[in-house]
């Protein structure tokens, strides 16, 4: 048998090592209180007087306890706040980017990196234009000028074959 010092309860598992109510560790009494004296009283204050007769608290300088607010039910969080007139635009000089890409890649199947390098060259011009006359909202320079290069490229070797093929045409006709 074990007894909490504390509250003085006893408890009769053997494998219990602090007290249920108050968490104190609890001592062995081998079954039987140990000395004859009773044990002692556990004193609980008094509950407080709630009747509407019952006298207030002295109101005293500095103890003024303000009555606590009822907190409101849950609310969801404000949305985010918008952006104030800045809004960054980059659409054309990704399209540029993106058709350079395809033209230097996919294009030279079907040839039909000869619809999409010009067209990279044109958007990624526009861009630049865009970005030259208002660069806060315009971004996206280096993406317009890789479009620009890529689509160039393409167009520059297309334009080298098509002269060696023609050259070679010319050359086997007139022997």
């Amino acid at each position: 048998m074990k007894r909490c010092p504390t509250c003085n309860r006893t408890f009769d598992e053997d494998w219990l090592a602090f007290c249920t109510d108050d968490g104190s560790t609890l001592i062995e009494t081998g079954g039987l209180p140990q000395s004859n004296e009773p044990p002692p009283t556990v004193f609980i204050p008094p509950a407080a007087d709630t009747s509407p007769d019952a006298p207030k608290p002295l109101d005293l300088p500095g103890s003024y306890n303000p009555p606590q607010p009822i907190a409101p039910a849950w609310q969801p969080p404000p949305p985010p706040p918008m952006r104030q007139g800045t809004v960054q635009k980059q659409g054309l000089a990704v399209a540029s980017l993106i058709l350079g890409i395809f033209s230097m890649t996919f294009g030279w199947c079907c040839s039909i990196g000869l619809l999409t390098a010009p067209t990279a060259i044109i958007l990624g011009s526009i861009s630049l234009v865009q970005i030259k006359n208002d660069p806060v909202t315009n971004t996206g320079k280096p993406l317009s000028i890789i479009g620009i290069v890529l689509g160039s490229i393409y167009v520059l070797v297309w334009l080298v074959i098509f002269l060696i093929y023609g050259i070679a045409i010319f050359m086997g006709s007139i022997s």
